[in-house]
């Protein structure tokens, strides 16, 4: 059965889309704990992180980073966190979150956007990579 992030891939269910490749897809997180959090994924349905072939584990590092860097230019923050937690959904998933303070990393903590601003800071990332 596919995962939520490969019904996510393939269109079947919406998201706020930031960029995607050949091989890695990223969207912003619908349960953000800051504004701008946003998930990058292999497209290619792999339950841990580091169970992916070496050169596929850097590829989505390099597409991380891009995506991290236009997360950083639109969202005003003190730097990009990043955490691999992986237990939620089984499909290998890089969190990049903004953050303010260490709470920032804490999965409790969740902020709430609007469709609008969702919509907007989408498209505002993706203007950015």
């Amino acid at each position: 059965m596919a995962s939520i992030f490969t019904k996510i891939i393939n269109g079947e269910i919406p998201c706020y889309k930031i960029a995607e490749d050949e091989n890695y897809f990223a969207f912003l997180d619908i349960n953000p704990n800051a504004k701008g959090h946003t998930l990058c994924i292999p497209k290619q349905e792999i339950n841990k992180i580091f169970d992916m072939e070496e050169e596929h584990y850097l590829g989505l590092m390099k597409f991380s980073r891009k995506v991290a860097k236009a997360v950083e230019k639109v969202v005003p923050c003190k730097r990009v966190g990043v955490a691999v937690v992986g237990l939620e959904v089984p499909h290998v998933h890089v969190h990049l979150i903004p953050l303010h303070d260490m709470d920032d990393m804490r999965f409790q903590r969740k902020t709430s956007l609007t469709k609008e601003e969702f919509e907007s800071l989408a498209k505002q990332i993706s203007e950015n990579i």
